[in-house]
C-alpha cells in the first residue's frame, strides 16, 4: 500500500478535549497549515460548529473538494457507523452522536472515524515501523518478511491496535485490542492501564520517595532523574520505569500469544524506552508454569529489542538453513527461529495517526470501487 504519489486530499482531525487540530493530507504528507479551534467539549452545538468550521477553512486553503474526511476520535464509539457516545473528555458527545453522518451531510464526501490507537498502528504499518523492519531484513539478505503489526500507545492511557495483511482489525463491536483492560501483572485484581501510563510512572516514583503529590513531577522529569540529568532519587526513578515495563511485559506477552506479530510502542512515554524495554523483554522471554510445576517459556517465540543494535542485528540475521525435499534433489530455505521484534514509533505518534487516517480513507474508497 503506497500513497506517496496519490494526488487525492484527505482532511484529518486531532480531536482533543481542549482543541481540535485540522490538517489536510496529500501524498501522505501535510498540505498547507493546520487549523486549530477550541473543541467546546461541553457544548454539542458549538463543538460541531467548530468542527465544520475547521474543515471549511482547510477546504478554503487547498482550493479543492477533498476525497474524504478521516480522523481519530476518543472512544467508545461505533466506528464503522461513525457514531460517538460516552466520551470522557468530550462530554458534549455523550449519549450518542452520528458524527460521520453530520459531516457527510455537510461536505458531501465519505467520512471515516477510528480509534487513535488503531490509526497509530495503521500509520506505522503503512509508512513506519513495519516497512522499516522489513527493509532491515531485506538488507540483511533474509527471506523473512512480516505482514502484521500490533502496537500500543503510552500516555494518559494505554491503548492498542492491530493491522493484519494491510487491514485494520477492529473487531465485531469496534472493541478489539482494548489492552488497557488486560490483567495487571503486578496487581492481578487491577487493569493493566493502572501500571502502564503517565500516572503509573508518577505514582511509582512518588511512592518510593514518600511524596504525597504524585503529579509534582512529570514522567520526563522522572526520566531525566533516572538518566542523571536532573537531581532526585535516581534509583527510585529507574525502578518506577522498570515497574511499568513489568506490567507492559505481561500485557504484551498476552498480545504476542494471540497476534504473533511485530510490536510497536508509541505515545509520550515511548521516548523513555531505554528505561523500560529491558523490563518488558525480561517478562516476555521469561517463564511460566504448569500446575505440576513444569517450567515453560512464556512465549513460543523469542522477543527482541529492535532499538538495541546488537539485538536488531541478531533478529534480522535469523537462522536460515537449507533442507532437502525428501525424495528429490531440491532444497528449500527454512528458518526454525520463531521471533518477534519490539521497537518504538518511526514516524512519531501524531504523524502516524495522521498517516493512518489518510491511508485508511483512501484504502476504503479504493476497496469500494
Amino acid at each position: 500500500m503506497n500513497y506517496e504519489n496519490d494526488n487525492r486530499v484527505v482532511l484529518t482531525l486531532d480531536a482533543g478535549g481542549t482543541n481540535f487540530v485540522f490538517v489536510a493530507m496529500k501524498g501522505g504528507k501535510q498540505l498547507g497549515e493546520s487549523v486549530r479551534l477550541p473543541s467546546e467539549s461541553k457544548d454539542l452545538d458549538k463543538s460541531i460548529a467548530n468542527m465544520k468550521e475547521g474543515f471549511r477553512r482547510l477546504i478554503g486553503q487547498i482550493g479543492e473538494k477533498p476525497a474524504a474526511i478521516s480522523f481519530a476520535f476518543p472512544g467508545p464509539a461505533d466506528y464503522p457507523n461513525g457514531i460517538i457516545y460516552n466520551v470522557g473528555n468530550l462530554p458534549a458527545f455523550a449519549g450518542g452522536v452520528a458524527l460521520a453522518d453530520v459531516l457527510k451531510d455537510e461536505f458531501g464526501v465519505p467520512v471515516f472515524i477510528n480509534n487513535d490507537g488503531d490509526l497509530f498502528v495503521y500509520g506505522e504499518a503503512i509508512a513506519g515501523f513495519l516497512p522499516y523492519v522489513n527493509k532491515k531484513l531485506e538488507e540483511a539478505g533474509s527471506s523473512k518478511r512480516y505482514k502484521k503489526l500490533f502496537g500500543v500507545t503510552l500516555g494518559t492511557g494505554f491503548g492498542g491496535g492491530l493491522v493484519a495483511d494491510g487491514e485494520l482489525y477492529i473487531g465485531d463491536n469496534s472493541n478489539a485490542t482494548e489492552v488497557w483492560l488486560l490483567q495487571n501483572g503486578l496487581h492481578p485484581d487491577c487493569i493493566a492501564e493502572e501500571g502502564a501510563c503517565i500516572r503509573a510512572v508518577q505514582k511509582a516514583y512518588a511512592r518510593r520517595i514518600g511524596a504525597q503529590d504524585y503529579a509534582a513531577l512529570s514522567p520526563k522529569d522522572i526520566e531525566d532523574i533516572a538518566l542523571g540529568k536532573l537531581e532526585g532519587d535516581r534509583q527510585a526513578a529507574v525502578e518506577a520505569y522498570e515497574e511499568m515495563g513489568h506490567v507492559m511485559g505481561d500485557a504484551l506477552s498476552t498480545a504476542a500469544t494471540l497476534f504473533d506479530s511485530l510490536i510497536v510502542i508509541g505515545g509520550g512515554l515511548s521516548y523513555g524506552h531505554r528505561l523500560f524495554m529491558n523490563s518488558i523483554l525480561k517478562r516476555m522471554n521469561g517463564t511460566i508454569k504448569k500446575y505440576d510445576g513444569t517450567v515453560l517459556p512464556r512465549l513460543a517465540q523469542k522477543a527482541y529489542n529492535l532499538e538495541d543494535e546488537g539485538e536488531l542485528a541478531e533478529f534480522v540475521k535469523g537462522s536460515e538453513k537449507k533442507i532437502k525435499v525428501y525424495g528429490s534433489d531440491r532444497e528449500v530455505v527454512f528458518d526454525p527461529v520463531k521471533r518477534i521484534g519490539i521497537g518504538v514509533s518511526k514516524l512519531g505518534t501524531s504523524e502516524a495517526v495522521a498517516v493512518g487516517a489518510y491511508a485508511f480513507a483512501l484504502h476504503k474508497i479504493d476497496s469500494q470501487k
